[in-house]
């Protein structure tokens, strides 16, 4: 089921449940008390509902921004893998064959292991930065010969420093997610926001219809929203492999 579905099932099966609560407020509850604090009961929605807004607001900017930042930390990774590629392609052997060999291991480990796992919210096993580890021994034990090949191995050595900063980025994205304390704040605040309609009514069904309907989808959405920006290598942002698939047809 695409995301665009999903998201549409999610408005719409909320806003026919806040439509039948509503007939059902409304046909068996209190109307004049309603009506009589319905000034009151505004004011203390409306400083309510604000701050949610405001929370939602800015947990669903800083998750975009968390993805836009994984997405570069990904383009990077990949990058930099073919920069050590191409610098270690001046080693002597055994070093500039063991390199690529490390190296195309390195993003096979990636791509088919620890994407799915990214993309299932798991944790990434140790292999990718055992096979870090070895390109690291190999770049330093390569025995250059001349100024020409020591500065590409201190190139290579940079460019892989670069990798490791750049995948830890990337787990670390992949691990953020939304703590199970805002998810608490964020379903509290939601809650209250929808019972003030049903508490306070409205001066006629239509009116309070359009409004609870309106206002539960709204809060529905930021929340569907929310849910699916929160792993960047699944949901709405899905970040692919490509990066490292391109890697590989550049490796030398």
């Amino acid at each position: 089921m695409s995301i665009y579905v999903s998201g549409a099932l999610w408005v719409l099966g909320a806003a026919v449940i806040s439509a039948v609560l509503v007939v059902i407020t409304r046909r068996f509850g209190s109307e004049e008390v309603g009506e009589k604090n319905l000034g009151a009961g505004g004011s203390v929605f409306s400083i309510v509902a604000g701050l949610h807004v405001v929370l939602a607001a800015f947990i669903l900017i800083s998750l975009f921004d968390a993805a836009n930042g994984a997405e570069e930390q990904v383009q990077k990774e990949a990058n930099a893998l073919v920069a050590v590629d191409w610098a270690s392609d001046s080693l002597p052997e055994p070093a500039k064959s063991t390199v690529d060999e490390l190296i195309r291991d390195y993003v096979s480990t990636v791509v088919q292991d620890e994407w799915p796992r990214m993309r299932d919210g798991e944790s990434v096993d140790n292999q990718g930065w055992t096979t870090l580890n070895r390109l690291r021994d190999t770049i330093s034990a390569a025995a250059p010969n001349g100024g020409w090949q020591e500065d590409r191995k201190a190139e290579a050595a940079n460019q892989l420093w670069a990798v490791y900063q750049a995948r830890q980025e990337r787990l670390d994205a992949a691990d953020n997610g939304v703590n199970p304390v805002v998810w608490l704040a964020l379903l509290i605040g939601t809650g209250l926001s929808l019972l003030f309609p049903y508490l306070f009514g409205g001066p006629t069904l239509t009116s309070q219809l359009l409004i609870t309907v309106t206002l539960t989808s709204t809060l529905v959405l930021l929340l569907f929203a929310i849910h699916q920006l929160q792993n960047p290598f699944d949901g709405g942002v899905l970040i692919p492999s490509d990066a490292f698939s391109s890697a590989l047809d550049r490796l030398s």
